[in-house]
């Protein structure tokens, strides 16, 4: 992958399972925000893994010249429309199948009632206007707390225990959007993510970045999961099929836990700088175990080590970034 045409083809390559999985879906799939991190790619892998028999209905702003066109030109079905406009939102398509990514993340300091609006109050109108569908619904590991690093990671049985407003908004939609799945018997499934990683953004961007520009890595939050973002992708469409009442709620994540200070260590040998590191590994961490996601859809078909190859060639060779730091290793909750 050393060009972003190639990294689009891989992120959007479906797996027989995918293939299959949505052969038994009936009807088309509307994607709420298309146009933001995840949703580009996530389109593109619904057009090929669909075929041309049914609709992927992209909705977003787009904000991002020529986005809106190059996923026409790709299959999809374009909406230009901004969900939080009351009346946009009526007007949208009716669809039976929806993927709902919209959400805020960066910038959160400073902005706290946006967050709440944006991650806690506009996914119940969204789940109003699409009580009769299935709604798979991108959520967050962060609604958990940080666990011992031996523990193994959160499950989806554990309690939550969100820290700062961006992991308790999160945990806010979840519960918002479970309040009309029981009230309306929508069928829904949650899908708590972290840390996606591609070439353009994720952790082990950041730490190939952090370390090509000299700046110390804190390793405070010295063990992180990451998961190739065209894996969580895939997870979140064939999730539809999980989608229930009450919802099925569902860890994403890789299989591994992933050191830090190893990573960093493997990225400097690919990038030939040697890290410079502060402070020491902290006895917890944000962590998740997503052996339940394992069971169902296999693992990942792109290992750490894999992606820390990629990620170095790429940030070294000067391949576009999304410049959206994960600030995986804030442990206060601010974003």
């Amino acid at each position: 992958m050393r060009t972003t045409a190639e990294l689009e083809e891989r992120l959007a390559r479906p797996s027989a399972g995918l293939v299959s999985d949505l052969a038994g879906l009936d009807g088309d799939i509307m994607i709420l925000g298309a146009g933001g991190k995840l949703g580009p790619s996530l389109v593109r892998l619904a057009l090929n893994a669909a075929g041309r028999d049914r609709r992927i209905i992209a909705v977003s702003r787009f904000s991002e010249p020529g986005l809106a066109d190059a996923l026409r030109d790709a299959g999809a079905t374009v909406v230009r429309a901004d969900v939080a406009d009351e009346r946009a939102l009526r007007e949208l398509p009716d669809a039976p199948n929806v993927v709902f990514l919209v959400g805020a993340k960066f910038g959160t300091q400073g902005r706290e009632h946006a967050t709440w609006f944006t991650n806690a109050y506009l996914p119940g109108r969204v789940a109003d206007r699409f009580k009769g569908s299935r709604i798979a619904a991108l959520s967050t590991g962060n609604v958990y707390p940080l666990v011992p690093v031996t523990s193994g990671g959160s499950t989806e049985n554990d309690p939550t225990g969100p820290v700062g407003d961006y992991a308790m908004s999160c945990l806010g939609r979840e519960r918002v959007l479970t309040h009309f799945a029981e009230t309306y018997g929508t069928r829904l499934s949650l899908i708590r993510l972290n840390y996606a990683v591609e070439l353009r953004y994720g952790v082990l961007v950041d730490l190939a970045q952090k370390i090509l520009a000299g700046q110390p890595i804190d390793l405070t939050t010295g063990q992180v999961n990451v998961v190739w973002q065209g894996y969580a992708n895939e997870v979140a469409l064939r999730s539809l099929l999980l989608a229930d009442t009450p919802p099925y709620v569902l860890n994403v994540t890789g299989p591994e836990l992933l050191s830090v200070r190893q990573a960093a260590l493997a990225l400097g040998a690919e990038l030939g700088v040697q890290p410079v590191f502060s402070g020491e590994e902290a006895p917890t961490a944000l962590l998740s175990n997503a052996a339940k996601c394992h069971r169902l859809f296999g693992y990942p078909d792109i290992t750490p080590q894999e992606l820390i190859e990629h990620t170095a060639g790429w940030v070294a060779g000067g391949g576009p970034s999304l410049g959206k730091p994960t600030k995986f290793e804030r442990r206060d909750g601010s974003f």
